[in-house]
């Protein structure tokens, strides 16, 4: 075995690959941003600093991390950082409404808190609840209460820690009802030997997982990605704190030495100015941006030459086959799909030829896992028939942080569900067809939304669509679309009548809507998925069942 590869399985085991990558190549670009860049060598160094910042207010192996920041180089910092210190990090949403800041920094225990300014009223808020936290430090500008960030890794040393500890991570769901839950895994022991350490390659593409834990995103669909650190980059088209954005666009390239471009806010054309500007190879979206891009002028398209993109990864809700074929159309056989889920297990991952001929499919079960589908009554189904999708759960078993009650509804035995509906066909390719808590069900039969958005997706005059069942005094449920208008759309009752005649030429009558409505918006989670939930509670107010 060379010494160039023990090194690099020993600063793998640690938890210092960017150190790795910053002796090699230090002045190589490791994050570029509006606010500002890090070479290797410059992010290497700071996540030193900010390791010795806060081993000195007293952070030790495994306690919390907790950080409320935009995409900005500091994100970075914070989160390799723990990676080195044997921290637990949780990045949070700064989305967030209300008190949920607040409730995640004080539910992961966090004894550090560092929050960007622009997020300034939540910041101040969760720490004035949280008395644990014994650091608070501030970046891009001041909070009151805070220390500032960049001061304070100034008067430490940006040399390599001689003691790093491989960290952990800690991601909060966004959940369907009640407070966000964590996502708690516990810290696994490094492999002590070489032979341990050595990696595994899947080879074939039914082998490649493709969860979006930080280890398995590391060593499963990365394969599929193939990232050459000399000539390479990425895009980060979505908020960093994600799972997805932060597993692919982040932690995947970063640690292979591959540097990555954040945007601070997703544009579908500055996301090709930025792929022309930087000849970017690799980004993560969801289907929603693939929709917006597709709904560019194709004069404003033809101005950028994306030909650099050789890898475009998507996942995280349904992309519906005419637009992921477009999308095909337009950039070539570059796009890969997954389906996988935060809490780990053996996700589904699918290139672009192998998608080519099963459209519609997000793969099969890599060999190394164990996926299935229960009905009901927990009776494992056969192929073509429509039931819930499990994980088998891996071996250190995660559990929602503090919620045993939780926990215990996810799982069937040593297998979990996120709740999502699908179908394997005769080859084991799985199908997803909707999601259990909104399965619509009208007159005893179960109907699932996501086949209607997709057929109501393909006419000319529908941007967006969100399908959701509304109370029927004879039926129980009967189905409901509400639509997004292309501009050159008029919302009115002819347009209503053309929609529903358009489904009921693809699907059968019963699956159609009955009525239509038109919006200017639809509420959707910041990575882009539809919350159908929110969709369906007007409908439903007032009412004491909501099925």
């Amino acid at each position: 075995m060379s010494e160039q590869l023990l090194d690099l399985m020993t600063a793998s085991r640690t938890g210092m690959l960017i150190a790795f990558h910053a002796e090699r190549r230090p002045d190589k670009p490791a994050v570029i941003s509006e606010f500002g860049s890090r070479t290797f060598s410059e992010l290497n160094a700071r996540c030193n600093q900010l390791v010795r910042t806060l081993r000195d207010a007293g952070l030790g192996v495994d306690d919390s991390v907790a950080m409320l920041m935009t995409n900005r180089p500091e994100f970075l910092e914070v989160f390799f950082a723990c990676s080195r210190a044997g921290f637990r990090i949780t990045p949070i949403n700064w989305h967030l409404t209300g008190d949920n800041a607040s409730y995640i920094v004080g539910n992961c225990e966090a004894k550090a808190f560092i929050a960007d300014a622009r997020c300034e009223v939540s910041a101040i808020e969760a720490l004035s609840d949280n008395p644990g936290v014994e650091i608070a430090l501030a970046t891009g500008g001041s909070i009151a209460g805070f220390i500032d960030y960049d001061e304070a890794l100034a008067t430490h040393s940006g040399d390599n820690i001689s003691d790093p500890v491989s960290g952990t991570q800690m991601l909060y769901t966004s959940g369907t009802t009640g407070r966000p839950k964590g996502v708690f895994r516990p810290r696994e022991q490094p492999a002590s030997t070489a032979q341990e350490m050595k990696p595994v390659t899947p080879s074939k593409p039914q082998e490649r997982s493709a969860t979006l834990t930080q280890s398995q995103a590391q060593t499963q669909g990365q394969s599929a990605a193939a990232y050459n650190p000399e000539t390479d980059l990425c895009l980060c088209t979505g908020p960093a704190y994600h799972a997805a954005p932060l597993a692919f666009n982040i932690n995947s390239p970063l640690i292979q030495g591959v540097g990555t471009v954040l945007m601070d806010k997703w544009d579908a054309e500055e996301t090709l100015r930025l792929i022309v500007t930087h000849s970017v190879t690799h980004t993560h979206m969801v289907a929603t941006m693939f929709h917006r891009l597709l709904a560019l002028p194709e004069s404003t398209r033809s101005k950028y030459d994306v030909s650099s993109m050789r890898f475009v990864l998507h996942g995280a809700a349904p992309c519906p086959v005419h637009v992921k074929q477009a999308m095909m159309d337009w950039l070539g056989p570059v796009i890969h799909e997954y389906y996988a889920a935060t809490e780990g297990g053996g996700g589904f991952f699918i290139g672009p030829e192998e998608w080519l001929s099963k459209p519609g499919s997000v793969g099969r079960s890599p060999a190394n896992a164990d996926n299935r589908i229960y009905d009901d009554d927990g009776k494992e189904l056969q192929s073509g028939e429509v039931g819930t999708i499990y994980f088998r759960a891996p071996a250190t078993r995660f559990e929602y942080f503090k919620d045993p009650e939780k926990t215990g509804k996810s799982y069937r035995g040593d297998y979990f569900t996120l709740g999502d509906m699908g179908y394997f066909d005769e080859d084991g390719y799985l199908f997803l067809t909707g999601r259990n808590a909104e399965t619509i069900i009208s007159g005893g039969v179960n109907i699932y939304p996501q086949e209607i958005d997709d057929a109501l997706l393909q006419h000319p005059a529908v941007s967006d669509c969100c399908t959701v069942g509304v109370p029927n005094e004879e039926w129980g449920e009967e189905v409901k679309s509400v639509v997004m208008l292309n501009a050159g759309f008029h919302a009115d009752q002819p347009l209503v009548d053309e929609l529903i005649t358009f489904t009921r030429e693809q699907l059968p009558a019963f699956k159609c809507p009955r009525t239509v409505d038109f919006v200017d918006d639809l509420p959707r989670l910041p990575s882009g998925k539809i919350q159908r939930r929110i969709v369906r509670e007007p409908y439903w107010a007032g009412r004491q069942r909501q099925i």
